[in-house]
């Protein structure tokens, strides 16, 4: 006999799948409604050959310390390591050592949330107005990419009280610090897949929620699954979407709609918050041609970790180390992923290849005789995601607080976007508000 579900989980994403793991845990029938063909949502990890490490075209680092993932990977004996290197810049044409941090530093650490929230542009008009010199105007652009570059935020936007908040939560967690596991996010979606199986609960793949009919203690999912339109009763419904995808009009591919509507008051709260935009490209040569390239006497970029290039297609660049993978990942966030985003796999990946070849002083027929393998996913056009991740806008403070608050004790929200804590945009963030949706809902 099949069972009704108590929850409907919509997504499965990172805080779907780590609410079902501790509802399913608690004993309460699970269901999770799930359009893609694989879990993990904007987790997408491509295992390369001989399992020699990962290629990841979304989510990539470990930011930081954050439980949420350490404490199932540590159990699971995943192998963790930590981002080592050197950061190198392109200034004035040339390569060089960076050493533009303490600037950034100075400027970031000007920035106070008990003033008047405003866009992190005008700040920086206010902060930094013409600098007189040419490293205090580096400093202002280093500092303003690196805003724009590591939230995929536009700096007319971001407000200045999210970042300070951000800021703060990642000092909690060591949040300066990188990590990645050896296959990648794969090894944490393997544990939690596990745990899923462990308590039975259910996936429902390539099944589009469609609309969401509520009332107290009572809802009704509509999904097309393949061609067939069907429904599901629960008495409970956890949301995990993107954020993108709760702001889309309703018959936007992906959409939800909501009957009764979704009170003003969450309408408010999404209008707070934006999606970032990033393209990301992982090439993978034959060879590490980069560790014999010598920009500076008796230096070679063999030990280079971060590339920034100050091109407007790819301006920032890592690669696997401490891995010696010859793989290399561009990413191109905010206006380079505008720019981008809609192109064919071959543009993007020949853009790609122009800003390396320019930037690095390698002969065209040189890059492309030893490319062995590209990886390429535009988020802004997955229509179950419509970008990367979510930032906060000026006056955004308790946006995300408002969006956690259940509706009725029927409607949950989860999601990196309704995150409390300050990670919004990561992954520990979308599991934490996993974890503390299933709490509201258990209790």
């Amino acid at each position: 006999m099949i069972r009704d579900p108590a929850v409907i989980v919509i997504g499965a994403g990172m805080a779907g799948l780590a609410a079902a793991c501790q509802l399913g845990h608690a004993g309460l029938p699970v269901d999770i409604i799930e359009a893609r063909d694989r879990i993990g949502g904007r987790v997408l990890t491509h295992v390369l050959p001989g399992g020699h490490g990962a290629s990841e075209l979304g989510a990539e680092f470990i930011h930081g310390k954050p439980p949420e993932i350490w404490e199932p990977l540590r159990k699971a004996g995943a192998h963790i390591s930590e981002v080592q290197g050197d950061a190198w810049c392109v200034e004035d044409r040339h390569l060089t050592p960076c050493g533009f941090w303490e600037n950034v530093d100075e400027i970031l650490g000007k920035m106070d949330d008990s003033k008047p929230d405003e866009s992190f542009a005008a700040f920086l008009d206010r902060c930094c107005p013409s600098p007189k010199t040419q490293a205090k105007r580096r400093a202002r652009q280093h500092a303003q990419e690196y805003v724009s570059g590591f939230n995929a935020a536009d700096p007319a936007l971001v407000g200045v009280h999210w970042l300070v908040e951000e800021m703060r939560a990642e000092e909690k967690i060591q949040g300066d610090r990188a990590f990645r596991s050896h296959h990648g996010y794969k090894d944490l979606l393997d544990v939690l897949k596990r745990e899923l199986d462990e308590y039975k609960v259910r996936i429902q793949m390539q099944a589009v929620a469609q609309e969401v009919r509520w009332s107290s203690g009572r809802a009704t999912v509509r999904i097309r699954q393949s061609d067939e339109v069907k429904t599901i009763d629960a008495q409970r419904v956890l949301i995990t979407l993107p954020l993108s995808l709760l702001k889309a009009p309703v018959g936007q591919s992906g959409a939800i709609q909501f009957t009764p509507e979704l009170p003003r008051e969450k309408k408010q709260a999404l209008d707070k918050l934006e999606m970032g935009k990033v393209i990301r490209v992982t090439l993978r040569f034959r060879e590490r041609f980069w560790d014999v390239i010598k920009p500076v006497a008796g230096r070679s970029l063999a030990n280079m970790s971060f590339l920034f290039t100050e091109d407007d297609w790819f301006p920032t660049w890592w690669t696997a180390n401490p891995e010696k993978t010859p793989m290399i990942t561009g990413w191109a966030p905010f206006r380079s992923a505008e720019r981008l985003s809609g192109k064919n796999r071959s543009f993007v990946v020949e853009r790609a290849l122009e800003t390396l070849r320019v930037k690095l002083g390698v002969a065209p027929h040189d890059l492309q005789s030893i490319l062995d393998d590209e990886h390429y996913h535009d988020w802004q056009t997955d229509p179950f995601s419509l970008g990367a991740y979510s930032y906060g806008k000026v006056g955004a403070n308790a946006a995300q607080q408002e969006l956690a608050t259940p509706i009725e004790e029927t409607l949950y929200f989860a999601g990196e976007a309704t995150d409390t804590t300050g990670n919004t945009g990561t992954v520990h963030a979308a599991m934490a508000s996993g974890y503390r949706a299933a709490t509201q809902i258990l209790h």
